[in-house]
């Protein structure tokens, strides 16, 4: 897929994230929910294989609202937001589980994070040597 496709579909996934709940609710009474302002945390995780993610075609993406609550189509996105969150948002910050083996099998899985953390914006890129690799950092944040 061409790097502009990609960039369109990431950005066309962030902004159905973003403004997906917007979107039907001006008829909608008013949701109980938080009194204040928060920083958006809405993210668009991609994973497929290869090197990089410029020759790589995402074989699937997810999206993880992790602000005010914790949303998206991530399998796991409770368990995935509060690992985010201790991690500083960071999906670099993201560390090897302890216990996990995994064979040296060199099947490159190239992971990709855009969208914004606390009203930052979010540009990860990690390539992991194979799929047991890229499941075994953090618990729940990469497995989708």
């Amino acid at each position: 897929m061409p790097n502009t496709a990609r960039w369109a579909a990431a950005l066309t996934l962030t902004a159905t994230a973003v403004c997906g709940p917007v979107v039907g609710s001006a008829h909608a009474a008013p949701a109980a929910g938080p009194s204040g302002l928060y920083a958006p945390s809405a993210l668009v995780l991609t994973t497929g294989h290869g090197a990089t993610a410029a020759t790589v075609t995402p074989e699937r993406a997810v999206t993880l609202n992790c602000a005010p609550t914790a949303s998206g189509t991530h399998p796991a996105a409770v368990q995935a937001c509060a690992e985010l969150r201790g991690a500083g948002g960071d999906p670099g910050a993201l560390t090897l589980r302890d216990g996990v083996f995994c064979t040296r099998q060199y099947d490159p899985v190239v992971v990709t994070v855009e969208g914004v953390w606390q009203g930052k914006r979010v540009s990860y890129e990690r390539t992991f040597a194979n799929e047991c690799v890229k499941n075994s950092y953090g618990t729940t944040v990469f497995t989708f």
